[in-house]
This record gives structure tokens, sequence and C-alpha cells, in this order.
């Protein structure tokens, strides 16, 4: 169960009430943490004083309404009842890349478990209405990145998505499904073995409140979120307004890698990858491509890397200095005592291995769980 007993749990609860909120998205929702200083004081705050912090009056009704009929501590019960757990912001848990976008959700709601190697994923879209070639590429690809430690993502839609879901997991590897709908609404209903599949192996995910049906609008924004988490998009099939041309988009604009499969130019299942070949996408002929264009020939060493403990004394020591709190690259030179090319070099090594994260204007911090192995290990 997720307790709620500390303070920091305590405002993970208030962001969960905020994030039901119709009307606060991410950018009002980090305009009332940054008005009001947490969560919760968002939550309690007067309207008068919602309206003074920016707030639109259609937001602020919204939320004065639910707190009047929802208690904060009843949506906290509703996860536990479907074994959803939430990540927001401010959880080291919370996916790296997404984290990287322009205004990633506040919160996510997480059915499974995300790992660590998921953070080398390739997102795999395509048309509902799929053709023989279509399957064949969708099932090789997948299981191709699935036998190379690649994390698959996609929609849980039917056609495309759903075949390169089961692929990857057919194939022993992890697959994400991005909801269009609460975590707790599988959509199509088709697909409830398919999820339960996924949630042993891979996670449902969804910035959408439980209970949210899947209704069309809601698809466009959650492929966002598909290619926020991916490294890149590989377009299998798609139509001219498919929603895999709108993940297409997103994956540009984020500055991740767009795939295209050409297709038969008579086939109006091809029609949108073939418009993405022209509008500058990279031509998806062989799995094998992907994985060197993207440097993924190497998730493996990434991912062993990422167990290792400090291997030298110059590791050691400088992440004996780090913590919870940033420090600067030059501050750490001058504690520890080396030259600055000396420090660079091997906290962009221990960065590589998980010891440590940049989290900005090069300051470092330790990463909380090789922080722990580290203790537990000089106690030994």
């Amino acid at each position: 169960m997720q307790a709620v007993n500390s303070p920091s749990e305590q405002e993970r609860m208030y962001w969960l009430a905020l994030n039901s909120v119709k009307g606060v998205g991410a950018v009002r929702f980090r305009s009332l943490l940054a008005h009001f200083g947490s969560a919760q004081a968002a939550w309690e705050a007067a309207p008068a004083a919602l309206r003074a912090s920016g707030l639109p009056e259609r937001a602020v009704q919204n939320l004065t309404k639910l707190r009047a009929d929802v208690d904060p501590h009843s949506l906290w019960a509703e996860l536990d009842r479907h074994g959803v757990r939430l990540l927001t912001w401010d959880d080291p848990g919370y996916p790296r890349r997404l984290r990287e976008i322009d205004q990633p959700p506040p919160v996510l709601y997480v059915r499974g478990a995300l790992a660590e190697r998921d953070e080398w994923a390739v997102a795999i879209v395509g048309t509902r209405r799929v053709t023989a070639y279509g399957r064949q590429v969708a099932e090789e690809t997948a299981a191709f990145l699935a036998h190379n430690g690649v994390t698959v993502v996609s929609g849980l839609a039917r056609g495309i998505d759903s075949i390169a879901h089961a692929a990857a997991l057919k194939a022993g590897g992890r697959s994400l499904a991005v909801l269009g709908s609460g975590a707790d609404q599988v959509y199509p209903p088709e697909n409830r073995k398919l999820a339960a599949d996924m949630m042993e192996n891979g996670a449902l995910l969804s910035d959408y409140p439980l209970g949210t049906q899947p209704e069309a609008v809601n698809f466009p924004p959650r492929n966002r979120i598909i290619a926020g988490l991916s490294l890149a998009v590989v377009v299998a099939e798609a139509g001219l307004k498919s929603g895999a041309l709108i993940t297409a988009q997103f994956a540009a604009d984020q500055g991740r890698e767009v795939f295209a499969v050409p297709g038969n130019i008579y086939a109006p299942q091809s029609e949108g990858a073939n418009h993405l070949l022209r509008q500058g996408a990279q031509p998806f002929t062989r799995p094998e491509d992907l994985l060197e264009s993207l440097n993924l020939t190497l998730a493996t060493e990434h991912m062993a890397a990422r167990s290792v403990l400090p291997a030298d004394a110059v590791e050691a020591s400088l992440f004996a200095l780090l913590g919870a709190e940033p420090v600067h690259m030059d501050e750490l030179g001058l504690q520890a005592g080396l030259p600055i090319e000396k420090v660079s070099a091997t906290l962009a090594l221990m960065e590589l291995k998980g010891l440590v994260r940049q989290v900005g204007g090069m300051h470092y911090v330790a990463v909380r769980e090789a922080q722990a192995r580290y203790l537990v290990d000089e106690e030994d």
C-alpha cells in the first residue's frame, strides 16, 4: 500500500488531487507549485488566491468543485485498489528521457514496473488496418529490439501497436504501453490479456486520472508521451491522417530520431510513412541500421555498467563527496584535489555507470540506489 504518513508522501497525495482537476495541465501545475510552494497549499487555497495566482476562472471553479466532492485520501486509496503507482516530477523513478521534454506530465500513473533498462527504448507505431507487410515489419523489428535489450514502446491500439507489444514480450523483452485513458481502463478490451502480460515485463502508463475513458481527444496528447519515453520512433505503416504521424511530429519536436518504413506506393497504409520519408525521416530498411544510428549496440554494456560500484580511488573520492545536494564540477575538483580534466572525464564515466547524475549547469548528485550499494559495500 502507498502510505501517506510522511510529509513527502502527503504532498504526493495532493499532486494526485491537483492532477485530477480539469484545466490544470503541466504549465498551470508548475505555476501553482511556484506560486503556493506546494501542491497541498494550492489544493487548499481560497478561490481568490487561486485567481491571484493566474489560474483561469474555469479551472478555479473545477478545482473548488472537485475539492468539495472528493477527499484526496480517497483518490490515494483508489490507486491501491487498482495496483497503480504514482510517479511525479520529483520522484527519482520518473523516466529521465520523459523529464527532458518540454512540459512533461506532472504525474504518471504506472501499472507494472519501470526499469533502468527502459531508458533505452524505441517506439513502434502505426495503423490499425495493418497489412501482412506491416505485421512482418512490426513483429521482426520488435523481436530484434527485445533480443538486443531495447524496450519497445507503443500505445496498445489495435494493429501495429499490439503486434509490436506482443512480439517484444514473446521474444523475452520488455514493453511499455502509454494509454489514452486512465491506467485502470484497458482499451481495446480484447487487449486485456496482452496488458496483463505487459505488466509482468513492463508497464502500462498514463497521465490521465483513474476512471478516464478512452475518448478520441485523449489519444494525440498521449502520443507525446510515447515519443518522450523513446530514443526514436519507427513508423511501420500509417495513413496520412494517422495518429502515428502525430507521434512522429512530437518525436521530431523533441529531438528524437524518426524512422519510416518505405511502403507500397499504391497502399493507403503506406501513404503516411512515405510522406515522412519525403519530409526527411530516416528510411528504415533493417533493424540493424536503427541500432547503429542510435548507438544502441551498446545498450547491454550500458546496463551492465550501471551495476558497477566505484572502480578506482578517483571514482571513490568523487563519489564520497556527492549526495542529494548538487555540487558543481569545479568544487568537486577543489575538494578532491584533482585537475578539472580528470574530474570531467571521471564524472562522465560515472554517469554512464549510473553512479551520478548531472542536474544542470555542471552540477552533480549521487544516484540514491548506487549510494546505498556503496554504503553497504563499505560496511562489509
